[in-house]
């Protein structure tokens, strides 16, 4: 079996516009050593980031930890929304959920998150069978893969665990196929 232990980033610091460069609050700088004390006993083989500094901050200390590179990769970023500012952001994440072609101008779609998220996810199952992983990952991007696997994950979903950072769930599988998930809690 391979275990793939999803961390959604801890709090970010959103006064930082920027998505590549967006650091964590003092609360997720915090909060990173609460994932490195419930992840550094797993037996973890190999950890991979989004290439999003929030996503590798939250794994860098268990990565010294453990003695791990973080290895990033570009298909693990969070979805691109648009070059504008939406002013109701709630509603634009609820018109994506109904429609996962629903996007914006030079924005992604949920589909479109969603296979390169899979994709990736398959290049590391494939690079890692039968051992322990952890990749560092944001709230949509997660959401989406839960959602291939089981499309009981939905928009009520997505809304029970977006304000949830850093967020742990460990899913199974055997080569590729999909075992199951379940959360573990951080405190």
């Amino acid at each position: 079996m391979t275990n793939i232990y999803f961390v959604r980033h801890c709090e970010p610091d959103f006064s930082i516009h920027e998505d590549l460069i967006r650091p964590l609050t003092q609360k997720g700088q915090e909060d990173s050593k609460k994932v490195e004390k419930v992840l550094k006993n797993k037996e973890i083989h190999a950890i991979y980031s989004s290439p999003y500094k929030r996503a590798i901050d939250t794994v860098r200390k268990l990565a010294n930890t453990l003695n791990l590179e973080v290895k990033t990769k570009d298909d693990l970023r969070e979805r691109t929304i648009a070059d504008q500012w939406i002013d109701d952001f709630n509603e634009f994440v609820k018109c994506q959920w109904e429609d996962f072609e629903y996007k914006l101008s030079k924005g992604e779609c949920l589909r479109q998150v969603q296979e390169r998220n899979i994709t990736a996810l398959k290049e590391i199952l494939n690079e890692n069978k039968g051992k322990n992983v952890v990749i560092g990952t944001h709230g949509t991007a997660l959401s989406t893969i839960l959602n291939y696997y089981n499309k009981a994950f939905d928009y009520e979903e997505f809304n029970r665990i977006k304000s949830i950072m850093p967020w742990i769930i460990v899913m199974e599988f055997k080569g590729e196929e999909f075992i199951g998930f379940k959360e573990i809690d951080i405190d």
